[in-house]
């Protein structure tokens, strides 16, 4: 359980204090609300809107229905469409796939980092190209 400090800081920022706070054990408690305080709802490098595609994307990938439920509602409060909703997930999805794909097939890690320089590379000289 939360601390009272850390009661009245969740009840002022959500209106309430969640039943999965309540579930919290000690002494990560305090620190899994920190957690949401300073890293899904403070002021980081990321928007709020670009963390909540990629909460609904991981959410997805993962197959958590609470979180699922919890990042679209904060992804459509911060003005993401439905489409754009359905690209994250897709992403995700993509991303997970071809996890499987190459863990599953053993791609050398090496080899997979140096290619992708390489592609990189290419694209962005392609870029560079297009932009003259």
């Amino acid at each position: 359980m939360v601390t009272n400090q850390t009661r009245e800081e969740i009840r002022e920022y959500l209106g309430q204090v969640p039943d999965w706070i309540a579930v919290l054990a000690e002494p990560a408690s305090d620190h899994s609300w920190g957690l949401v305080r300073d890293l899904e709802l403070g002021e980081t490098e990321l928007s709020a809107r670009e963390k909540a595609l990629v909460g609904a994307g991981v959410a997805a990938a993962i197959r958590c229905p609470y979180c699922s439920h919890f990042h679209k509602e904060e992804a459509r409060m911060e003005g993401v469409t439905e489409d754009e909703l359905e690209e994250a997930i897709t992403l995700a999805s993509a991303t997970q796939y071809f996890s499987t794909v190459l863990h599953g097939n053993e791609i050398d890690i090496d080899d997979f980092v140096a290619e992708t320089a390489e592609i990189v590379e290419h694209i962005e000289e392609q870029e560079a190209t297009a932009d003259d």
